[in-house]
Parts: structure tokens; C-alpha cells; sequence
């Protein structure tokens, strides 16, 4: 039997944020269920990623070249792309405790079944769809995860749960990324050992199933459902509709551009830093070149995006939402240009930090413009869409980043570059916002 989720009385929707700490938000069942199950979810996905990482990138066997790092980044983040708004459709028809509880029994089987064929040796095509489609049921419980809060914690007071959940969720997926690392130097580098690592993330999946699974039928919405009358017309709807929608909220609309920008620069660093670190990079210290600095990599990020759950509610009391963005974009620049050009491991701990840190403030501007601006009808949709927009546009900037960078990396070029699409991102988002008021 489901237990009854605490659900807070839900504000009015001004434009006023409220801060009201950590421990009073935890205090709310609802609220506190639903971060762990996004924790259990968010570890497992991290444990996933890196260890099927070291199996292919990392692999001390077999050399790979960046248009095939760029490929298995693109495989991983299209497919999702592409059906995202549909399920957004689903996420605003279907009771949304019964989807996540099914979507991680699906990805913790799906995780079992790519733990096997990385033991046995399988690789390519088929390691690249199984993992494909794992990545693309984690956004989907993200997305239900996200469209779900409004329903456990008081309005004014998104902004601050938002903060908390999604920046420990991230700090906890690059937990699991260590895990991972950790559990290979156990297991071993090979075949067996990377498979026996990728299998642990399926008590992820499991976890997050059983605490979505307590909360009530209903509990996490929709509240009420505007849908053709049937499920197929439904899903055929989903794109237009979200992308009706945040095109007419202005300050999803603005915050879009930022967002956009930010991924778009932050695929060209990903796939310059996963090159350097596997051929340019040595060792800085105690910190080692390869999969292990990497992980250290993921580690600076991580505790930039702690940090940004800290300051962001801050931020945006004090210098309202979109200053704060604009702030964030433009350090963004600052960082990107200043500690990417010497291409050095420091330098890249301390843009991993700063990048980081920028770019999930910007999310969470986004996300609380999403969860506040959007009614509950809808949000599922708008969630979708906004992961779909974004995972092309990273997937694009790593497809076309991987055309021109050399083999070791080392690309000025791709830096300058990547300097500019913030600078892009800054002037779209005061056009939108001109445009707007």
C-alpha cells in the first residue's frame, strides 16, 4: 500500500521568491521522498556513464579517435532528442508516480543487460544502442522528476527546492562517476571487471523505483489533463504544444537562449577535455592524466554545481533572475576563454569549477522559470522539449567540434570559439527579454 505524500499548500504565483532553508524543506514528506528517489536514480546514471567510459574510451586495448568520441556522444544524446516531447505528452497524461516507478524498473533491467554484453566483449553499434537507450530513460525520469516538484513543495518556494534537488542530484551523479572509478580499480580495467562495474548502477534503479512506488496514486499530477482522447494523438501533440507554450512565457523563452548557449560551448569543452585528458594531458601532481583525471575533472564540476545550489537562491533575491544570468554567462566567457586557452590540467580543474558552477546557475534560473511559469498541464511537455532542444544542440556542437580538432586536442580555435556562442547566448537573451517587455 502507497503511503499518502504530504502535499504543502500551494502559493499564489508573484513573482517573489522565498527562502525558508534546507531543513524546513526536508521537513515536507513529499519533497524529501521524491529528492531520494532522484538521488538513487542520479547515482546510478552516473556509475553508468563512467563505467561504460572507461570500457570504451578508456580502454587501454584500443586507441579511438575524436570523430568516434564525437559519435558515441552524438548516439547518446539524439535518440532521446527526438522522442523528448512525446514523452513530455505522456508525462502531462499519464499518473507520474506509476512512470517512474516503471521507467526504472525498465533502465535497471536495460543495465543489467549492457553490464553483460560489456563483460562478454560486445562493443560498437550494439553497446551504443543499449547504452542510448538507458541515457535516453534516465531523461525521462529527470523530466518526470522535474515536473513532479511543484506538487511537493509551496510555489514561492521552487527556486530554493529546485537549487537543492537538482544541484545534490548532479553532485551525486559525479559521486557515482568516482564510484565508478573506484570500483574498476577493484574489478579490474578488463572486459569482466568494466561489466561487473556498469552492473552495480542497477541498485540505482532500483531504489528510485521503490521510493517513487510510496507515493499515492495521483500524488506527483497531473492534476488535470487536456488531451485529445486519444493516447496517440496525445504524443502527436506533445512538440507543438510545449514549444507553443515556452515560445509565449517570455521568461522561459529568455531563458532558453541562455541555456541553449551554454550547452552548445559546454559540448565543444567536453570533447576537448575527454581528448586532452586521454593524449596530451600528464600527470599535474598527485592528479593522473586518463580516466582517473577525468574523474577529478568530474570532481571540480561536481563541487561547482554544489557550490551554484548554495548561491543561486542568493543570487537571484538579490539581483533578480535574469541579472543572475547574465552574470553567470558572462563569468561563463571570462572562464572558458581565460583558463581554456593554456591547456593544462590546473587550468581545466579550475574551468571544470567555473563552468560548472555558471552553467547550473543558469539551469536553475530555467528550470524555475519553467516550474513557476508553466502550468501543470503542460510542464511535462515543456521539461521534455527543453531537454530535447538542448541535448541537439550539445550533440550538434560536439558533431561539428569533432570536424576540426586535431588528435591531441589542442585546439585555440575551438576555445575562441566556444567564448563567443556565450557571448551569443548573452546578447539572445537581452533581445528575447527587450522583446518581451
Amino acid at each position: 500500500m502507497s503511503e499518502t505524500a504530504e502535499r504543502p499548500p500551494q502559493a499564489a504565483q508573484d513573482s517573489h521568491h522565498s527562502r525558508i532553508g534546507a531543513r524546513k524543506l526536508l521537513a515536507f514528506e513529499g519533497f524529501r521522498r521524491l529528492l531520494f528517489s532522484r538521488f538513487s536514480s542520479q547515482w546510478g546514471d552516473g556509475l553508468f556513464q563512467t563505467g561504460l567510459a572507461g570500457a570504451v574510451v578508456f580502454n587501454p586495448e584500443r586507441a579511438v579517435s575524436p570523430p568516434e568520441i564525437a559519435a558515441g556522444f552524438v548516439v547518446l544524446l539524439l535518440p532521446y532528442s527526438i522522442i523528448g516531447p512525446f514523452a513530455g505528452a505522456l508525462l502531462d497524461r499519464w499518473d507520474r508516480r506509476r512512470v517512474l516507478v516503471a521507467a526504472n524498473i525498465l533502465r535497471g533491467i536495460l543495465i543489467l543487460i549492457s553490464a553483460a554484453a560489456v563483460a562478454t566483449g560486445v562493443g560498437g553499434f550494439p553497446i551504443l544502442l543499449l547504452a542510448l537507450v538507458v541515457i535516453g530513460i534516465s531523461r525521462f525520469v529527470g523530466a518526470g522528476l522535474s515536473a513532479s516538484l511543484p506538487h511537493v513543495v509551496p510555489v514561492p518556494n521552487l527556486v530554493e527546492a529546485n537549487a537543492l534537488s537538482v544541484t545534490l542530484g548532479a553532485v551525486i551523479s559525479v559521486i557515482g562517476g568516482g564510484c565508478a572509478v573506484g570500483l574498476r580499480a577493484v574489478f579490474g580495467d578488463d572486459n569482466v571487471g568494466s561489466g561487473l562495474t556498469t552492473a552495480v548502477a542497477v541498485i540505482g534503479s532500483g531504489l528510485a523505483a521503490w521510493l517513487a512506488g510510496r507515493f499515492a496514486r495521483g500524488a506527483l499530477g497531473p492534476d488535470k489533463v487536456v488531451e485529445p482522447a486519444t493516447a496517440l494523438a496525445a504524443v502527436a501533440n506533445g512538440l507543438f504544444d510545449g514549444g507553443r507554450v515556452a515560445a509565449r512565457t517570455p521568461s522561459v523563452a529568455a531563458g532558453f537562449c541562455a541555456l541553449l548557449a551554454h550547452r552548445a560551448s559546454f559540448g565543444i569543452s567536453l570533447l576537448l577535455t575527454v581528448i586532452l585528458m586521454r593524449y596530451s594531458f600528464e600527470d599535474w601532481g598527485p592528479v593522473k592524466a586518463g580516466l582517473p583525471g577525468l574523474g577529478v575533472v568530474l570532481g571540480a564540476g561536481g563541487l561547482g554545481i554544489f557550490v551554484a545550489g548554495l548561491t543561486t537562491a542568493r543570487l537571484v533575491t538579490g539581483l533578480g533572475r535574469k541579472r543572475t544570468v547574465f552574470f553567470a554567462l558572462g563569468a561563463a566567457a571570462l572562464s572558458q576563454f581565460g583558463l581554456g586557452l593554456p591547456m593544462t590540467l590546473p587550468t581545466t580543474l579550475l574551468a571544470a569549477f567555473l563552468i560548472a558552477y555558471t552553467g547550473q546557475v543558469v539551469k536553475l534560473c530555467v528550470d524555475a522559470a519553467v516550474q513557476r511559469d508553466i502550468g501543470d498541464e503542460t510542464r511535462g511537455r515543456v521539461f521534455a522539449l527543453y531537454d530535447m532542444l538542448f541535448n541537439i544542440t550539445q550533440a550538434l556542437a560536439v558533431a561539428i567540434a569533432a570536424t576540426v580538432i586535431p588528435a591531441n586536442g589542442e585546439s585555440v580555435g575551438l576555445i575562441i570559439a566556444a567564448t563567443l556562442i556565450y557571448l551569443a547566448g548573452i546578447t539572445g537573451l537581452e533581445v528575447v527579454s527587450r522583446r518581451s517587455a
